[in-house]
Formats: C-alpha cells, sequence, structure tokens
C-alpha cells in the first residue's frame, strides 16, 4: 500500500492545540436515523472537552443529548494544499449545571446562526485524531 509521505499523523495534545486556534467546526450526529453534519461554533475548555454552541431547541440540540457524536475542524491552504484536519468521537451531552452554564456564557461562545439564548454542549473526547498535510517537497518524519 502506497503512503502519502505528504501526510503526517498528529498526537492527541497537538491535536487539541489545533482545535483551540479555529472557532468553528462540524458536529456529526444522528437526526431521524440518517447521519447530520451542521457547522457549530465551539472551543476547547481547559478540562480539554469541546464546548458546542448551538440553538436551544433546535433538533440539533435534541439530537446532541446524551449520544456519541463526531466532531472535525481544520484549517486548510487550497493554494498550497496544505493545512491539518482534527477527528474527534466521543459522548455529547447538554451542559445543565448552572455554574457551567454561566462559564459559558462569560466565554462569548455563540451558535453560529446566533441566537440569543443559546444552548451549550460539551463533547468529551474519546478517539483524536488528526493529520497534517506538508507542503510538496517535504516529507513526514517518521520513526
Amino acid at each position: 500500500m502506497d503512503r502519502d509521505e505528504r501526510v503526517e499523523p498528529l498526537g492527541e495534545a497537538e491535536c487539541l492545540r489545533l482545535l483551540s486556534t479555529v472557532p468553528v467546526g462540524r458536529v456529526v450526529y444522528t437526526e431521524h436515523a440518517l447521519p447530520a453534519v451542521l457547522p457549530v461554533s465551539f472551543e476547547v475548555a481547559a478540562d480539554g472537552r469541546l464546548l458546542l454552541a448551538v440553538r436551544r431547541g433546535s433538533t440539533t440540540a435534541r439530537g446532541l443529548d446524551g449520544t456519541v457524536v463526531a466532531f472535525q475542524a481544520d484549517r486548510l491552504d487550497p493554494v498550497t494544499r496544505t493545512g491539518w484536519s482534527v477527528l474527534v468521537h466521543g459522548r455529547a451531552d447538554v451542559v445543565r449545571e448552572p455554574e457551567q452554564v454561566r462559564l459559558a456564557l462569560r466565554s462569548e461562545l455563540w451558535p453560529w446562526t446566533g441566537d440569543p439564548e443559546p444552548l451549550f454542549v460539551a463533547l468529551v473526547p474519546e478517539l483524536v485524531s488528526g493529520r497534517q498535510l506538508l507542503p510538496a517537497g517535504r516529507t513526514a518524519q517518521r520513526s
């Protein structure tokens, strides 16, 4: 099997660091027994959880609560064909604890649609993977 020498796998710590550099990602969940993908505003909390902001009362909010989801974010440059992509799998739960909600509100994290009453969903990463696409002519360092 040929391996793309321009693709370098990323460790979990580096993946979480890279996620903290972008404000929007895509959450993948099940809606009406079908896969659904939606862009969401998010941030990486100090404890490593991803905090997603969604519209209160939305089908997305209902579809995320208490389920296993996937989350993907990236930063890609179409001109140089370089960048990175991170994929996280884990359990998502609506944040209900009042102190946690207050902290989330202070973070200025709002749903992508600008809803004045956001609902916050915490995603606990269980599987984290990522890869970096290196510039042409540069190869990944393999050990």
